[in-house]
């Protein structure tokens, strides 16, 4: 009886990488009927991070209202708990992400991660012991001081004020203190699943880097480093932590340097991060076969996606590697070296996108059951 594990992602817009995997057993099971299939929904740390690691553990999902990225907003957000009930996982895009802002209300300036601060906040209440927190996708540049503030940081101006926590407060930051911080921080263990290395400040900042994909013009975006140099300097000066020039304090407009100077917090690579939690190379070292996959493959794919870090694990225990997209870019040959053994576009012809999208599970299906009949040509 053979045995194939499936360490998909997501495939953005058509379908979660549990319904991936669903897709993907479908075809296998037309061709071998008795064969051995274990579901690993996979992620990288950003969108579908929550949704992956729920679905591999049999965990469930805690709906909150939160405060959004914009001053008065309310969203409806979720965070996860794994199915050890110690572990939580937050997507930060689900309280402060881009997606939550209409275009014309873009801007870093006025924007805060004060919601994702109540979402962790709101999982210390569920006694977890570990807090896995994605931070793709902000609409944010305030290094993290809302997030900071929901835990009970203060941060005050000259006059002793509390300031706005956004990218315009930055620059008004006169004196950080930690007394009345959530003490429950100490006991838990924060990791930070990201594939971003750009430190806090400078020409590879996450003002200078982020900011103009977020809404800032070239004067706000020199404004905003300005901003996060002078808080870099505060913590320094209150908190003796220097984390400026750490690669990924930058990540999603320095929310990586608020976690790491707060919360202690250790980055990892995302898909590591996802690969260990659901003991990933376990379940690989028992196996015949890999199937993987994502929305869209390219050079990129190396560069700490999803099959990339499936492939890495597969490559220790010798495995065979089969990668399915539903794009394929520029370079794919680059993958070949990383441990992707072959790689699949699933769509079968020329059509709009929509119909794409909305035919992937069986797309999926069809390529899969393809990959696995030229298995069983071999092996027979």
């Amino acid at each position: 009886m053979k045995k194939f594990v499936l360490a998909p992602d997501s495939f953005k817009e058509s379908m979660t990488a549990k319904e991936v995997c669903v897709a993907m057993e479908k075809g296998i099971k037309k061709v071998f009927s008795d064969a051995e299939i274990i579901h690993v929904p996979m992620a990288d740390g950003g969108e579908g991070t929550v949704e992956s690691l729920v679905d591999a553990t049999n965990g469930h999902k805690e709906y909150i209202e939160v405060q959004g990225p914009l001053p008065e907003q309310k969203v409806k957000a979720y965070y996860g708990i794994l199915g050890d009930e110690k572990t939580a996982v937050i997507e930060m895009a689900q309280a402060s992400g881009l997606m939550l802002v209409e275009p014309r209300y873009r801007n870093p300036l006025t924007t805060t991660t004060y919601g994702t601060g109540e979402l962790i906040k709101a999982a210390l209440d569920k006694g977890v012991s570990t807090v896995i927190i994605g931070i793709g996708g902000s609409a944010t540049v305030d290094g993290g001081i809302g997030m900071a503030q929901a835990l009970g940081v203060k941060f005050t101006d000259k006059y002793g004020n509390n300031i706005e926590p956004t990218g315009r407060g930055l620059t008004k930051i006169d004196k950080i203190s930690t007394e009345n911080m959530d003490k429950r921080i100490k006991n838990v263990n924060f990791i930070i699943a990201s594939d971003v290395e750009n430190t806090l400040t400078g020409k590879n900042g996450a003002a200078a880097v982020f900011g103009p994909q977020k809404g800032a013009t070239q004067d706000e975006v020199e404004l905003l480093d300005k901003g996060l140099s002078h808080y870099a300097e505060i913590l320094r000066k209150d908190l003796d932590k220097d984390v400026e020039d750490i690669a990924g304090s930058g990540a999603a407009g320095g929310l990586g340097t608020g976690l790491i100077a707060f919360l202690d917090a250790k980055l990892q690579s995302g898909v590591e991060v996802v690969a260990n939690t659901v003991n990933l190379a376990e379940k690989i070292s028992n196996a015949d076969y890999v199937f993987t996959g994502e929305g869209g493959m390219d050079f990129q794919t190396k560069y700490g996606k999803t099959p990339f870090g499936v492939a890495q694990v597969a490559k220790k225990y010798h495995k065979p590697v089969f990668a399915e997209a539903g794009y394929l870019g520029e370079r794919i040959e680059d993958l070949y070296d990383i441990g992707i053994s072959a790689i699949f576009g699933i769509v079968d012809k020329a059509e709009s996108i929509e119909e794409s999208l909305e035919k992937g599970p069986q797309n999926v299906e069809r390529t899969t059951e393809n990959i696995t009949r030229l298995i069983s040509s071999i092996i027979d």
